[in-house]
């Protein structure tokens, strides 16, 4: 009797410490969530413009272009800085060296009337030679709408004695554009360009209404032209020559 009793007791007891263990203790604090940190800012990419004023300068900006003048003395280095997709065209004869953020180093030679497309990056430019060197930089903008199609001639195809195609990419074309003495075209299309000129220039523009203008440009000067047809002359006593990049 005695045994059966103490048996009862103990799965008495084992049951209330059973239903004890199992309640939820409603005082015990919420376990605290975990954030993760929020990651460091990163520093915008250097305009050259700002970081090398010396050598870097801004000669007009739109919504599509920034038309940037680099000019280096003899053996002048720059500081680190990067460029968004962009179209250089060499005023210069010379020799250049690159250094790349990893810390690679390129050589570029160049030739003066060269044009050359570069992709978007950072670069720490050096003059390798002991020459003077100039060149335009025609910076790309991403553009808020596609250019309208094409209002007229090719003038690669209207026009080839005159307009040679350079190169082609999905953002630009570059046309190489040569004139003799008194030459003139046919009446053709370019959409919004940035015209660099080679030469001395002057040149009359019939337009589609029938009114001229003339034109006048110095060796090295660029200019941003908006899109529309035209009819050019060269009216100077001397041949010129041009390179037009041409916006897609």
């Amino acid at each position: 009797m005695f045994i059966r009793n103490a048996l009862l007791v103990a799965l008495a007891t084992g049951l209330v410490l059973s239903c004890s263990k199992s309640e939820p203790d409603n005082n015990a604090p919420e376990p605290t969530a975990t954030v993760a940190p929020a990651p460091a800012p990163q520093p915008a990419p250097a305009d050259p413009t700002v970081v090398d004023s010396d050598h870097y300068k801004t000669e007009f900006e739109n919504d599509r272009v920034r038309i940037v003048r680099i000019s280096y003395g003899p053996n002048d280095g720059s500081v680190m800085h990067y460029h968004p997709d962009n179209v250089a065209v060499f005023l210069t004869d010379n020799t250049a060296e690159m250094t790349l953020p990893g810390g690679d180093t390129v050589e570029v030679s160049i030739t003066a009337g060269q044009a050359m497309f570069e992709p978007a990056g950072e670069h720490l430019p050096r003059n390798a030679s002991d020459l003077p060197l100039e060149v335009v930089l025609v910076e790309l903008k991403d553009a808020e709408s596609p250019a309208s199609a094409a209002d007229g001639p090719d003038p690669t195809q209207a026009d080839a004695d005159h307009y040679t195609t350079e190169f082609e990419n999905d953002r630009v074309r570059v046309v190489r554009i040569a004139y003799g003495p008194g030459e003139e075209s046919v009446m053709h299309y370019h959409p919004d360009s940035v015209a660099v000129f080679l030469t001395d220039h002057l040149v009359q523009m019939t337009g589609p209404d029938g009114e001229t203008s003339e034109i006048g440009a110095s060796a090295g000067e660029a200019i941003f032209m908006p899109a529309g047809q035209h009819l050019p002359k060269n009216i100077s006593e001397s041949a010129w020559e041009l390179l037009l990049v041409e916006l897609k």
